[in-house]
């Protein structure tokens, strides 16, 4: 079992940046890839960046790519996703998720999620 909890959403004016992080109980929390998604207002959820259990491998979505940064320290199990230049259409609610196998981009390939961390982005 892996417990999730965000952090770091909020209000920031357009050009801001943010850095959201994700802790994880439990002691496997290595062995897991972790991913980022998000869910605006009347829009599904989609991917947004995911990163592989040893952080060597991350990827992103086109959407975000050159903005955001994700990262992981498995000692703290821990996943952080660092925003910068943030646009009005980033805003939405961001939740982390764990599977025990490679990144995916369909949110329901994923077996634990966090409640979700509120980012708005005022123009």
């Amino acid at each position: 079992q892996v417990h999730l909890i965000e952090s770091g959403g909020g209000l920031v004016t357009a050009g801001g940046s943010l850095r959201l992080s994700c802790v994880a109980s439990g002691r496997t929390f290595s062995s897991y890839s972790m991913a980022w998604f998000r869910q605006a207002p009347g829009k599904e959820r989609e991917f947004v960046s995911g990163i592989s259990w040893s952080g060597a491998s991350t990827s992103y979505a086109e959407s975000v790519k050159g903005q955001f940064t994700i990262s992981r320290d498995n000692a703290r199990n821990a996943v952080y996703l660092q925003m910068d230049r943030l646009k009005p259409e980033d805003t939405a609610v961001y939740s982390c998720a764990a599977r025990s196998a490679s990144i995916q981009v369909v949110p329901a390939l994923y077996n634990y999620w966090g409640q979700g961390t509120q980012v708005t982005v005022s123009s």
